[in-house]
């Protein structure tokens, strides 16, 4: 996509701090990280959010995910990683090009988790059988 992002950032039309390259996936520091060693891990080819990337383009994304959690946790001496995506702009995407968070966790480093709401009354039956109905259909 000629104005994405992170489609410059893979073209070298921007610069980045590379840390891994292959066939299908680049990663790169993040300049703003939750902390230091906050690695984006991203798809070459476009998908804006995990509902448009073909699978196999997914499960590549994720392999090398997987693999860079391992150093940047030993590089950076984290005790802990977090992984995560944003879809949207309500879940706090930012950037439209679908990307990776592996995020290194130190004790008392100030990143917060979201807190949890508790279901009222029959809300957690309702909520499940409407997405076991809706996943039946993968099957």
């Amino acid at each position: 996509m000629k104005d994405c992002l992170f489609c410059k950032i893979i073209r070298s039309e921007l610069p980045s701090e590379k840390v891994y390259e292959d066939a299908d996936t680049y990663a790169f520091l993040n300049i703003h990280p939750v902390n230091y060693g906050h690695t984006l891990v991203i798809p070459k080819s476009h998908a804006e959010n995990i509902h448009d990337i073909p699978s196999e383009d997914f499960c590549a994304l994720m392999e090398t995910a997987r693999k860079l959690s391992t150093i940047v946790k030993e590089s950076t001496g984290a005790e802990g990683i977090n992984i995560g995506i944003n879809n949207g702009s309500v879940a706090g995407q930012i950037i439209f090009h679908l990307h990776v968070h592996i995020i290194p966790r130190l004790p008392d480093d100030g990143h917060r988790h979201w807190h949890g709401k508790d279901y009222q009354r029959d809300e957690l039956g309702v909520i499940a059988a409407k997405i076991r109905t809706k996943a039946e259909k993968l099957q």
